[in-house]
């Protein structure tokens, strides 16, 4: 480490940045990467000691320069360059043509002296100034309806339906991290975007430079943790309800499907299989009489090609043996929590012995018994009343008001660990209401938590679900129909206005991380909204069914996701970032790189439709092509949600099936898209167990000449223990006559494939 003065400023080189004091604060920087720098600044004196719960990356000993100019300390690395002005305390972030990325607000880092529990620290303000017509996205899943984050005000603080990460994505190709845990004020208007956090040691951000969207989120897993591969069965159907009331009902809904020969892979077991006391809540036990063999209970759902997973909660009924062993050893926290008044109290996540009684009494009880996943609700965690005292409470980490909004990041990561630890012959899978950053590490897919039934809701969850994803986490879903139908729908799926709402929202679903049917007041499965020739009955199942066809769709996506930084749902400037017009779209997304979704979301029988610039598009349907940077009105019946492919796209379509392993994928049609050159790589693998992470895994990569009108599959790279040697691939070539919709069984072409690369011409 070298010190030198720099216009009269004391200067340190680190070994991965620099140190300057300017004024009455110290400012560091630390170089995570080219394109990854870290800015701290405190007040001067003895640095703060800071873990950071969401990064797990340490600093490299990056290559960098730093000189001086004028009132400037300049560090540049081969991606960025990052200046420190010496009278302003202003950072700011430039790429290497020197265009202005990001920049401080000039003397906008603030400190201001408070008492966090008897312990003294800081209310921490820092500003920075945008473009004016820059969009920024992020900041977690709000109800606000809004796709850009501009002009908004965002109290950031984990509660049911809102999930808070201190985090924006800007459509210049950069993200800024907010590495605190505390309530934040996030406010932007026309003099400055502001994080205002209740406590904090520092002022601590990380800015992530990526230069488009998919190199930003690559960028932030690289810093807060790649997101594992899921089970295959998880990305099927999954039926739920508040609640199955005994281990009888739940087996007979997995055979009631079975017999109507509806897709399924997953059940869900609610709440009060402990029993009907609260003193009982969460006991992590079947108590419950009406549940008198849970261990047979899972053996009859395994048997029948299911998959169960299993409510459990962070708080404990003070009649539990959880709650006797964590009250023992001074391990629950004192806030108010859901149910009330009954002496249920939270455990403390932040601890790590807490963490290890958590796991043991969810192994001992339920994942020793056949359990294959977990719901984790109320990881916000349920807090009501909110009384300020209650942020006073001394965690492992410190008072819970300096880290409220990490609650659900160390209650699952807890899990997925503790699992990881046990077994790596079952991948985790992780159902929660709450995310902070660095979540998607933990096999964490979030839920947007407890909605009314509503067609304005539906409609809010497609910017919810988008600004999510942004934030680097990549596995999201919603309860179909909403959770909360009695206001709005009293007469449940008997109203064919509920019925509707619900079929629009089961065709959304089918492209998000989880097709999850679940809510309360009236029982949703499919067997309850009539009979076959029913429209209500016909177009869920048509709904699920090709759920089930873009499998082999999904999961190569899936692996796209864990491999290279990827996401599921994309907002359209992600692919189309020169498309002014797709900037505030917040009614349509791409599901992968090739589908773009436009969900109905009010009861009409048409619906507007843009199609972005830079493509021409094809009706999933229809096979109609359209050029990109139309508007227009589509015919919406109740079967059809609009979807368009991406020309130039290769989509494998699996068979049709009654649970996602029931048929391997020998025989996959391969549908091509003309129009414009593509490729497309098919992930297989064991589906439920961590062997991939060992290399135990195949790829074929196929390519679309548009050219040439040819098509090549080839060479399979990698193995795993039972892979496909011999496979057919079907061919269909996409006009307006073959591929259409649901049409699986025509094709153009039978390939017979063995490994070796093949080429087809299609004319």
């Amino acid at each position: 480490m070298c010190a030198a003065a720099i216009w009269g400023n004391p200067i340190k080189r680190t070994s991965n940045g620099l140190k300057i004091e300017i004024g009455n604060n110290s400012v560091e920087l630390q170089c995570f990467s080219p394109s990854i720098v870290r800015v701290l600044k405190y007040p001067i004196g003895k640095a703060p000691i800071k873990h950071s719960l969401s990064v797990i990356r340490e600093p490299d000993n990056q290559r960098f320069n730093i000189r001086e100019e004028s009132n400037m300390v300049i560090l540049s690395t081969s991606n960025l360059i990052v200046t420190v002005n010496e009278i302003t305390n202003q950072v700011t972030f430039e790429d290497t043509q020197k265009r202005v990325l990001l920049k401080e607000k000039p003397f906008s880092t603030s400190f201001t002296v408070v008492n966090d529990a008897g312990n003294k620290t800081y209310r921490v303000k820092q500003a920075f100034q945008l473009d004016r017509d820059e969009a920024i996205y992020g900041l977690g899943q709000h109800q606000n309806g809004e796709m850009n984050q501009r002009n908004q005000h965002l109290y950031l603080r984990q509660s049911n339906t809102e999930i808070c990460i201190p985090l924006v994505h800007s459509i210049k190709g950069y993200a800024l991290f907010w590495d605190n845990y505390s309530a934040t004020d996030f406010i932007d208007n026309a003099e400055s975007m502001t994080f205002d956090s209740a406590v904090g040691d520092m002022s601590d951000y990380y800015f992530v430079y990526g230069g488009n969207a998919d190199k930003v989120i690559a960028g932030l897993r690289y810093l807060t943790g790649e997101a594992p591969m899921y089970p295959l069965w998880t990305f099927g159907f999954w039926q739920s309800r508040e609640r199955y009331t005994s281990q009888e009902e739940l087996v007979n809904i997995v055979r009631k499907y079975r017999s109507l020969q509806i897709p399924l892979d997953g059940i869900i077991q609610d709440w009060k299989y402990w029993g009907e006391d609260f003193k009982d809540w969460n006991s992590m036990e079947f108590h419950n009489p009406k549940y008198p063999d849970p261990k047979k209970m899972m053996e009859e759902v395994h048997g029948l090609n299911a998959h169960a997973i299993i409510s459990v909660w962070p708080s404990f009924g003070p009649s539990t043996q959880p709650y006797a062993e964590l009250r023992k050893l001074n391990k629950l926290m004192t806030l108010e929590t859901f149910p009330q008044d009954n002496g249920v109290r939270e455990y403390d996540p932040y601890d790590p012995l807490a963490r290890d009684i958590y796991w043991k009494y969810m192994n001992m009880n339920l994942f020793n018994i056949g359990i294959d996943g977990w719901w984790l609700d109320s990881t916000e965690p349920d807090h009501s009343p909110v009384k300020e005292e209650d942020f006073d409470f001394h965690t492992y980490l410190g008072s819970f008001r300096k880290v409220r909004n990490a609650f659900p990041l160390m209650t699952v990561g807890g899990v997925y660990d503790h699992q990881r630890q046990v077994t790596s012959d079952k991948r985790v899978f992780i159902l929660t209401r709450s995310a902070f950053a660095g979540q998607q590490r933990y096999a964490a897919n979030s839920w947007s938590g407890d909605l009314v039934s509503d067609w304005t809701v539906l409609q809010n969850q497609i910017p919810a679900a988008l600004n999510f994803s942004l934030t680097g986490i990549p596995y999201w879903n919603s309860d179909i129909g909403g959770f909360f139908s009695n206001n709005n729908f009293p007469n449940g799926v008997k109203d064919p206005a509920f019925q509707e709402l619900y079929v629009r929202w089961m065709q959304f679903a089918a492209f998000t991380g989880m097709m999850r049917s679940h809510g309360t007041h009236t029982s949703r499965e499919i067997f309850n909204f009539g009979e076959r020739g029913y429209w209500a009955f016909d177009a869920q199942e048509k709904s699920i069914n090709l759920r089930y066809h873009l499998l082999p769709y999904i999961y190569s996506t899936a692996w796209k996701i864990t491999s290279d930084g990827g996401s599921l749902m994309r907002a359209l400037w992600m692919d189309f970032p020169n498309d002014k017009r797709v900037a505030n779209l917040s009614d349509e997304f791409l599901f992968g790189k090739s589908i773009l979704v436009a969900p109905v979301i009010s009861p009409v029988k048409e619906r507007l439709i843009y199609l972005p610039k830079g493509s021409s598009w094809v009706d999933f349907w229809t096979g109609e092509k359209i050029p990109g940077g139309n508007t227009f009105s589509r015919k919406v019946p109740i079967d059809i949600i609009p979807l368009y492919v991406k020309v130039g796209s290769i989509i494998p379509m699996g068979p049709s099936v009654q649970y996602s392993t029931e048929k391997t994928w020998d025989d996959l049609i391969i549908r091509v898209y003309p129009g414009a050159n593509g490729e497309f790589t098919l992930y297989e693998d064991e589906g439920d167990n961590y062997n991939y992470e060992k290399g135990k895994y195949t790829t074929i990569r196929m390519s679309w000449n548009d050219y040439k009108r040819e098509l090549t599959i080839g060479t399979r790279k990698g193995s795993y223990k039972g892979m496909l040697k011999d496979r057919s691939f079907r061919i269909v070539l996409v006009d307006n006559k073959e591929g259409l919709g649901m049409d699986n069984e025509n094709c153009r072409l039978n390939l017979h494939y063995i490994g070796n690369e093949l080429k087809a011409q299609l004319k």
